[in-house]
């Protein structure tokens, strides 16, 4: 296995779901960490895990919902003397429910955070990266990137954008020794659909079909090491991406709105 001594990863939404899983991938592969979330105690416990790979962790906590909050990350990192050679770009949410009975301000947030933070921290990391001609960034999108999302109108356009904006900028980096790939993941078995108030969606139904968040890191990981643009985690994801590309928009947009709706709990049903 190739190792990485004396380099560092960043990964943001890094104490739980898929961000810690893949944060636990490049400590495997020999990575230091700077590891991101808003949580102090979360991450002091979460360097723990990570301490026994013999690699160096530093915990940053940073809300990356607040506009500022990418560039005082990126100028702690610079501050340090760190140079970033992996760039993870997990940190995201949701928040489930017909549009216009969310709460705004907190879908606003949402795009702050998927968005803007996201671009942002692309934007300083990988200006040093072109610099060198050398590093790696995984975005972590979604199947949501290619799939109108009724319940979850603003993720799933926030997901398009990571999707988009990803592609291009493989194209713009064609020329280069850096590397961008998209990961993919399909429903995943997460904190995610509790923080966006989707407990009793039918996503989360049946816990044995959601996938498992270290095959999903894996999956990503591996792609990224390998040079690849994408990857869609798990067969019946890459089904359902496949599906999409031939479905009219509006047969995808029925069919998440059926697979999203609340659980019946009638129990005469």
């Amino acid at each position: 296995m190739e190792q990485h001594q004396n380099q560092y990863a960043l990964v943001t939404g890094a104490t739980s779901g898929i961000g810690y899983e893949l944060a636990k991938q490049a400590a495997e592969h020999g990575y230091n960490l700077v590891i991101v979330a808003r949580s102090q105690d979360a991450l002091q416990s979460c360097a723990k895990d990570f301490l026994k790979y013999g690699i160096n962790v530093i915990p940053l906590a940073k809300d990356l919902f607040n506009p500022g909050a990418a560039l005082e990350l990126y100028n702690e990192v610079k501050g340090k003397g760190i140079e970033i050679n992996l760039l993870i770009n997990d940190a995201g949410q949701g928040q489930y429910g017909l549009f216009i009975e969310t709460d705004i301000n907190r879908q606003l947030e949402i795009i702050q955070l998927n968005i803007a933070s996201l671009t942002a921290l692309t934007y300083y990391f990988l200006k040093d990266m072109v610099a060198r001609n050398e590093g790696r960034i995984l975005q972590v999108a979604s199947i949501a990137s290619n799939l109108p999302g009724p319940l979850q109108a603003v993720y799933h356009a926030t997901k398009a954008y990571v999707l988009s904006f990803t592609e291009a900028l493989i194209n713009e980096l064609k020329d280069t020794e850096v590397i961008m790939t998209a990961l993919q993941p399909g429903v995943t078995d997460t904190d995610f659909f509790d923080k966006a108030g989707a407990q009793n969606s039918k996503l989360v139904e049946d816990p044995s079909k959601m996938s498992d968040p270290a095959q999903v890191a894996k999956d990503g990981f591996e792609a990224l090491m390998a040079g690849k643009d994408k990857v869609v985690s798990g067969f019946k994801n890459k089904m359902m991406v496949s599906m999409s590309h031939v479905t009219p928009d509006s047969v995808n947009a029925e069919r998440i709105r059926k697979m999203s709706e609340e659980q019946d709990h009638d129990e005469n049903s």
